[in-house]
């Protein structure tokens, strides 16, 4: 069943790449992708699947190693779902969208493949499929400065990925495994004069698909440039793989330097959390406002990661987890102002008196990026900053500034769009259509579910983390 999940989205994406009509290719598109989160469902009732592997290239040691855990499973449910919701919206609101239907299939299978991974070849493989669909997009459906944009993009991931080839290179190398499969690996274990120098390589590699600070410099043009319409936003938002590596590969291999670098670590994470924040008080794009808003937010990820703490892990887990779900329908909340005022700019005003039920929803989202208690976003955030005290109260403290941050960016944008005057001969707004409503009450109710009743996610995440912190050492 993992191969079929793994692989279906990717044979849906070649069969409606071949179709001539845009009617079928959205029909096999969207039934491609429920199948894929059908899959999805009965595995996560089924509990975690052990890891298989099987030779694939013998000469060199790779293997094709897959398995899922529950935090594997809880992201791989995440890409399903918001990865149906994308095509829901792009089949029926995008010109020309028949391309875009078979990238988004091909880059689900990309994603749900590194989480799936078990061998550091093969998350290697899985880690670079996703970006050729992500440049693609951005090549064909992005905006006039999308060259620029795609540009600067492939810089920073390509120059990340050397970093994390050479690194796997010499993990398997330096641990004298026969194979590039995980598991031996940890069994094996590399050796403590390595360990810093493979664990940056890992870590300069994640820190540029989270991204935190300083990597992170291709995240808003990325975003701006793509398609209004806020589909390979959603893809690029669950992208950010980066604080999964971390947890799956970087830390359990290379304890020792680890624990070494962590405060320096930390105070990265940390000062990028607040610094993104001050950043996103000044834009007025909305994708500029949504891009660094994900910044920030990554910066508690990493804060949670770095904090070598089951709890801070937890947390870290399960706003990587959730941000995806609400920041990612806020993007196409973002393409259906857009489809209604041809317009991303802020300074808008009077939607929420012609769209009330558009305005709603999106303020719900919103107030989950914010951490407001009721809503999914702060289990994660109160998670990752408790955990975070338990290792350095001063860096939880810089941190938490974000959050007040963002209240203050996040609000001062949705007034000016939502709630001041509408501009003088401005042409009334339609509300939710039923597609829409399809697309954002689901996310809603989700947001608002896994804010007051988290445990079905936390027994997924929970045994990963707490594993990972008896590991390190750190503190349960």
């Amino acid at each position: 069943m993992i191969h079929l999940f793994i692989f279906l989205p990717l044979l849906a994406a070649a069969l409606a790449a071949l179709l001539p009509s845009l009617a079928a290719k959205r029909a096999v598109a969207v039934l491609g992708a429920a199948l894929t989160l059908l899959l999805g469902v009965l595995i996560w009732a089924g509990g975690p699947l052990a890891t298989t592997t099987l030779p694939w290239v013998p000469a060199l040691g790779i293997t094709y190693s897959v398995g899922l855990d529950g935090i594997s499973t809880l992201l791989a449910l995440v890409t399903a779902l918001m990865t149906l919701l994308a095509l829901l919206y792009a089949g029926w609101r995008v010109q020309n969208a028949g391309t875009l239907l078979a990238l988004v299939l091909a880059m689900e299978t990309g994603l749900i493949g590194i989480f799936a991974a078990r061998d550091l070849i093969l998350f290697y493989v899985f880690f670079e499929g996703t970006l050729l669909p992500a440049l693609l997009m951005l090549a064909m459906y992005g905006g006039p400065r999308r060259s620029y944009a795609l540009t600067k993009f492939a810089i920073y991931t390509i120059v990340g990925s050397l970093f994390m080839l050479l690194a796997i290179i010499g993990t398997r190398l330096a641990s004298g495994a026969e194979t590039f499969a995980l598991e031996e690996i940890l069994r094996r274990g590399v050796p403590a004069i390595a360990q810093p120098w493979l664990f940056l390589g890992f870590v300069a590699a994640f820190a540029v698909k989270l991204p935190i600070f300083p990597l992170h410099a291709w995240l808003p043009d990325f975003h701006e440039q793509n398609h209004p319409s806020g589909v390979p936003d959603v893809m690029g938002t669950l992208y950010k793989v980066g604080g999964y590596g971390l947890l799956r590969f970087a830390l359990p291999l290379f304890p020792e330097a680890a624990r070494d670098l962590q405060i320096p670590l930390m105070a990265l994470a940390a000062f990028t959390a607040v610094y993104a924040a001050w950043i996103a008080f000044h834009q007025n794009h909305w994708k500029r406002v949504l891009a660094y808003a994900g910044l920030s937010h990554m910066g508690l990820v990493a804060l949670g990661m770095f904090s070598l703490n089951a709890i801070a892990t937890t947390g870290a887990m399960y706003l990587l987890a959730f941000q995806g779900i609400y920041t990612g329908v806020l993007f196409l909340a973002v393409g259906m102002l857009y489809a209604r005022t041809g317009s991303l700019e802020v300074r808008r005003g009077g939607v929420m008196e012609d769209a009330p039920v558009l305005s709603g929803l999106t303020m719900t989202l919103w107030f989950a990026t914010i951490g407001v208690p009721g809503l999914a976003g702060f289990i994660g955030e109160f998670s990752i900053l408790l955990g975070a005290y338990q290792v350095s109260p001063w860096l939880s403290f810089l941190a938490g500034l974000s959050i007040i941050a963002a209240a203050a960016y996040a609000l001062t944008a949705y007034q000016r769009t939502y709630w001041e005057e509408r501009p003088q001969g401005a042409a009334l707004l339609s509300d939710l259509s039923r597609l829409e409503w399809a697309i954002l009450l689901p996310a809603v109710a989700l947001t608002v579910l896994f804010g007051v009743y988290s445990a079905p996610a936390l027994n997924l995440i929970e045994p990963g983390a707490q594993a990972l912190g008896q590991l390190l050492g750190g503190r349960p």
